[in-house]
């Protein structure tokens, strides 16, 4: 028995956010179908993009949503879901005659989950955007980067996948459990603006208390304190450094031979020269050779690795965070990860007999 055993979700495909939230329910054992893009309704923008990962675990059936044949089809196939996920701009849905009202009517105890950049509301809802755009909005963005630079963009992990994906799945799970009891479905409203504010609501905090600069590089967790961020060493690789508390700063600092009253840590008016001082250091070395040097040690000097390296590194080796050079499922639970199922291909039809015959 796997989590979500049992649950049946449709999702419309997209991209971003939705194919990874539909990819992580899907994980946790939902049975999942895609209703892809038919070729006679034109040719997608993107195919398959990160299909690898992304489009795992769940069957993919072509459709025409402006089909009336096609759309008779998908309302059965509503009929059987507990689950509708979907990541169009606000009113596509409902143009399209799949709007939560028309679906919830049918069966109220659909949870219809919906995933943007803006949200339902508010007036940039309409508005285009990606999700460098979305955290900027939400203050995060601001925050990341060198202090002499503009603003880093974070792979697109902040708004897409945290900020929206995974509160898309929170928000879904939340309103599953709630109508398992109460037979009333919800609309999850996650935007990637709020998603992504709320990644940042720490630093929010500190600022309001006055311990967060908006000045780039020169906060704790920002690169600004030289025991907690990335050195370059002298072959190219990169160590990152996340000696944070006392214990373990006496210990970076044991291992770098330099004597404690050397180097305050919260010295702050001397973090620019320590930070030199640290580069200089670990630039003399070898990324493997200072890994093996803090092995032993609790400095948290570990190798910044790769992509291609991470899947062979001895720890991600020995929990099986990789198979076949992708990362499986997580979380575990009881030790295990969730045994995904093959990526197939259906036809609407069969989709609806295998349904229909599973409801029966």
């Amino acid at each position: 028995m796997q989590p979500l055993n049992g649950v049946r979700i449709i999702e419309f495909d997209g991209l971003g956010p939705v194919t990874f939230a539909g990819m992580m329910l899907a994980d946790l054992g939902a049975e999942v179908v895609r209703l892809t893009r038919d070729a006679s309704a034109g040719p997608a923008v993107f195919d398959e993009v990160g299909g690898a990962v992304l489009h795992r675990g769940r069957a993919f059936v072509p459709v025409d949503l402006k089909s009336a044949n096609d759309r008779e089809r998908i309302l059965h196939l509503v009929d059987e879901a507990d689950v509708v996920i979907e990541g169009f701009r606000p009113g596509v849905m409902e143009r399209l005659g799949y709007g939560p009202e028309v679906l919830q009517a049918r069966k109220p105890g659909l949870v219809f989950g919906r995933v943007t950049g803006w949200g339902q509301t508010g007036p940039l809802a309409n508005a285009v955007g990606h999700d460098l755009n979305y955290i900027g909005l939400s203050g995060v963005l601001h925050a990341m980067g060198e202090a002499d630079r503009p603003p880093s963009p974070p792979l697109n992990l902040v708004g897409d996948y945290g900020g929206g994906a995974m509160l898309l799945v929170v928000g879904v799970l939340a309103a599953l459990v709630e109508a398992r009891t109460t037979g009333q479905g919800r609309v999850v409203d996650a935007a990637m603006t709020d998603g992504a504010a709320l990644l940042g609501g720490l630093f929010q905090a500190l600022r309001g208390q006055g311990m967060w600069s908006e000045r780039r590089g020169a906060n704790l967790l920002d690169g600004g304190a030289p025991f907690y961020r990335c050195y370059a060493c002298r072959d190219g690789g990169f160590v990152a450094v996340a000696a944070l508390e006392p214990r373990f700063y006496a210990a970076l600092l044991a291992g770098l031979e330099i004597a404690p009253a050397e180097a305050v840590q919260y010295d702050i008016a001397a973090w620019p020269a320590l930070q030199a001082r640290l580069a200089a250091l670990f630039a003399g070395r070898d990324r493997n050779d200072w890994s093996a040097h803090f092995a032993e040690t609790e400095a948290c000097v570990t190798p910044v690795l790769s992509l291609a390296e991470a899947p062979e590194h001895p720890h991600n080796q020995a929990r099986a965070t990789f198979q076949d050079g992708l990362p499986r499922p997580a979380p575990l639970f009881d030790g295990k990860a969730v045994e995904r199922g093959p990526k197939s291909a259906l036809t609407l039809d069969q989709m609806v007999t295998k349904w229909s015959h599973r409801a029966g």
